[in-house]
């Protein structure tokens, strides 16, 4: 079994079609067909439902994927064992992440890789939401989260703890809360996915409703507000700590709770086989975190 076939199949059931996955690996869909339908020949049995407007797995093409996968991580793994021990990192690095975190640590990370790895590609999307990183085909997600391991596969990079903030402007003209009731006086910038703010008091889960005139979908947009004088916002400590730094903002604490202590954390799509270049991923990024963390007294 030809394990490029084995690996464009993976590939088609991720994009959604035959067109699409040409246009990925760089090739026509003729060519696509062709070696989808030599594939299903061998295996005997068709992988796909196929008309001219849809593309699905069929129920033999379901069970086959996740064997298809563990096909491809095995012959990473192979390679891995002898292509990167002095030659350095290689391959194609698929990585996703929140925009702020990506923006001020992944993108350096990957950068100083790519400068230590000439061989090495990295393929980085940013975005907020929740990607299914099985389905989009990539190696690792960055998030921050309150979870535990065995939620998912995954492992712990860095504290990220809830951090209530606002400018000096703010505070020196409507002075800052002592305790929970009193953020009803003031002013609170609301993040859209944030109903509520949360806390800890006395170990258990305690989460505070507030309003204010302004609410946004983005932390840039809340963290602007912020240092506008607009009121007061819950970030996290990474979306912050350089603006904390420099003055632009100051941490309040509350008397009656703690903040939420959130993490950031690596995510994998499977348990079988982590290639170096993302285990060199993680180590650098997890290095530049709590470097950071301890320069910035975190």
């Amino acid at each position: 079994m030809d394990l490029a076939d084995v690996a464009l199949f993976r590939t088609i059931a991720t994009v959604g079609s035959l067109s699409a996955a040409a246009r990925q690996m760089s090739t026509t869909p003729m060519l696509v067909s062709r070696r989808l339908a030599g594939l299903e020949a061998e295996l005997g049995a068709r992988l796909f439902h196929r008309t001219t407007r849809s593309l699905s797995l069929t129920p033999e093409g379901e069970a086959f994927l996740p064997h298809a996968a563990a096909l491809i991580e095995a012959r990473d793994s192979a390679f891995d064992s002898v292509s990167s021990g002095g030659s350095g990192l290689s391959g194609v690095l698929k990585i996703t992440a929140p925009n702020v975190i990506g923006h001020s640590v992944v993108v350096p990370v990957v950068a100083q890789l790519i400068a230590d790895n000439p061989a090495l590609r990295v393929d980085l999307t940013l975005s907020d939401g929740v990607v299914d990183i099985a389905t989009a085909g990539l190696d690792v997600a960055v998030r921050v989260a309150a979870m535990k391991p065995s939620d998912m596969i995954a492992t712990r990079v860095a504290d990220n703890p809830f951090t209530l903030i606002a400018s000096p402007g703010y505070v020196a003209r409507l002075g800052q809360p002592a305790t929970t009731e009193d953020l009803v006086s003031h002013s609170c910038i609301k993040l859209h996915a944030m109903d509520a703010w949360p806390f800890t008091r006395g170990g258990e889960a305690h989460r505070v409703r507030i309003s204010g005139p302004l609410s946004a979908n983005t932390v840039d947009a809340v963290r602007a507000a912020c240092i506008a004088g607009v009121g007061i916002a819950m970030l996290t400590y990474w979306d912050v700590h350089k603006h904390i730094a420099r003055g632009e903002l100051q941490r309040i604490v509350l008397a009656d709770v703690e903040p939420l202590e959130v993490g950031i954390w690596a995510v994998f799509p499977t348990r079988t086989h982590v290639p170096a270049r993302v285990r060199a991923f993680i180590d650098a990024l997890r290095e530049r975190l709590l470097g950071g963390a301890h320069a910035s007294s975190l």
